[in-house]
């Protein structure tokens, strides 16, 4: 169970915010979003803010207005950029702006996390099974949203349908051997690989 949830209204619709608050000062706040018709109880996202939390960061985890509304078709990406950067101003109205902010998710959630970065001032981005084309359709390549200029962590599996994206000298890619596009393999293995880049920056304890 979450520390708080908050329910936060926004031009699309009430999202919900579960929210886990880390023992003293936190030194840094990850927000993570869900997969298009998945939640935030998916087992990499759990995997990954428990670790976090446990080594002094503050985690939000961000439910989109559709979910929140029980629907599972996702909205247009215009609505989910819209709905998550409401969000995103009132964590740092709450919580300020000392702390660095690094925001993810899943999949869709990693997309729109890529998509807002700059406007929401992110300092780093952390990119979950990164849908990097559909499946079978390599053409409609989605690279160009993860150039960000931020740092910028992709997780996928070596096993994903939706391809592997690429690195490059701000986006680091971790390949998970035999993990598929929900990363249910080795949730803890998942989040071993984001603590530690999250630690590496000074993000983490």
């Amino acid at each position: 169970m979450p520390d708080e949830t908050q329910r936060i209204e926004t031009s699309r619709g009430p999202a919900r915010v579960d929210l886990d608050h880390p023992v003293g000062e936190p030194v840094s706040l990850l927000v993570l979003g869900h997969g298009a018709g998945g939640d935030t109880d998916a087992p990499d996202l759990v995997a990954v803010a428990g670790a976090a939390h446990r080594a002094g960061v503050r985690v939000a985890r961000v439910t989109q207005p559709y979910r929140v509304a029980g629907r599972r078709a996702p909205a247009p990406a215009g609505h989910l950029d819209d709905a998550w950067t409401t969000v995103l101003g009132w964590l740092r109205g709450r919580f300020g702006t000392a702390a660095p902010l690094v925001v993810g998710g899943r999949s869709s959630g990693a997309r729109v996390a890529c998509r807002t970065a700059g406007a929401v001032g992110a300092d780093a981005v952390l990119a979950l099974a990164f849908p990097l084309h559909p499946p079978g359709r390599p053409e409609r390549s989605r690279a160009e949203e993860l150039v960000t200029g931020l740092p910028t962590l992709v997780v996928n599996g070596d096993r994903d349908p939706f391809g592997l994206p690429a690195g490059s000298p701000t986006v680091r890619v971790e390949v998970r051997p035999g993990e598929r596009h929900d990363l249910r393999g080795d949730p803890a293995g998942t989040a071993a690989v984001v603590l530690g880049w999250l630690r590496a920056h000074g993000w983490a304890r």
